[in-house]
């Protein structure tokens, strides 16, 4: 019978955050697969808990993947764990999943803090639409193609930084995003030096220029105003459809449905068009 890979979110700071379902799963573990084994020592060691640990991280995940494997399909249970939050999120794991899956493993999870929900709810943006965006990238065509689609994001955006891209991240969003856009910096959550920074990218920015960055930072940062819809590019939508053999009253309807621009311009406009195009004609 195949084992069970179990995804064990951890505290992102604290160790009074462990769940008690945590603490029976790294004590009855077979075996806990961790990113960093010093750090994760101490999470054991807090937890009772004495099972052998095998580090899995970045650059390692490759030469584990026969080993996680063997242990599966031996019906082992194999704990995951990362320094902190959840597994696969901005931290190894999607390939101890995949590796589960072609197994025929069950694949469970152990849920907890997450460093990007929390810092969601301390923003006070909206959160019933967000977009998580983890670490930008650090340089070329990629981080400059992330820019510029979050400058049109309408969601809220969570990111990490690391302490050491904290400045140069926040002059790359507010040259992208605009430095009037409304951000929250969070650093050390759940930490005894908690702190939550409110403002925006410009005075971040500026913020964080006489600032030491120490810790672990999360941003959230709030979406761009909707886009204004255009009559014309409706209109074209509209045209476009009535090519397709709809009328001008269902072509109208549907693309003030696509587009967000109120039916009756559009029917008004594709009216006038046609009135126009009849009259040229008869010249």
């Amino acid at each position: 019978m195949s084992g069970v890979l179990v995804l064990c979110a951890t505290p992102i700071g604290n160790l009074s955050d462990m769940s008690q379902r945590l603490i029976e799963t790294l004590r009855t573990a077979d075996v806990v697969f961790a990113e960093d084994t010093r750090r994760s020592r101490i999470l054991l060691d807090a937890a009772g808990a004495s099972v052998p640990m095998r580090s899995y991280f970045a650059g390692n995940e490759e030469a584990r993947r026969d080993e996680l494997a063997q242990r599966l399909e031996g019906g082992e249970t194999v704990a995951l764990v990362t320094d902190a939050g959840m597994p696969a999120i901005s931290d190894p794991g999607l390939s101890a999943v995949r590796v589960a899956i072609e197994v025929g493993a069950q694949v469970t999870v152990i849920p907890g803090p997450s460093a990007a929900t929390m810092a969601l709810a301390l923003s006070g943006f909206p959160s019933d639409r967000f977009v998580f965006e983890g670490f930008l990238p650090r340089k070329g065509v990629d981080r400059r193609g992330r820019l510029d689609a979050l400058a049109a994001e309408e969601r809220t955006m969570v990111l990490f930084v690391a302490p050491s891209r904290l400045q140069a991240d926040l002059d790359a969003l507010g040259k992208a995003l605009g430095v009037e856009r409304s951000m929250v910096v969070l650093r050390e959550l759940t930490k005894l030096h908690e702190e939550v920074w409110r403002g925006t990218l410009g005075e971040a920015a500026a913020e964080w220029a006489e600032r030491r960055a120490r810790g672990e930072f999360t941003i959230v940062i709030e979406g761009a105003d909707p886009a204004v819809p255009s009559l014309d590019d409706a209109v074209q939508m509209a045209r476009a459809f009535i090519e397709e053999g709809m009328s001008t009253t269902d072509a109208a309807r549907r693309a003030a449905e696509g587009s967000g621009v109120s039916r009756r311009p559009i029917y008004e406009a594709l009216l006038e068009r046609d009135d126009t195009d009849s009259q040229g004609a008869k010249d």
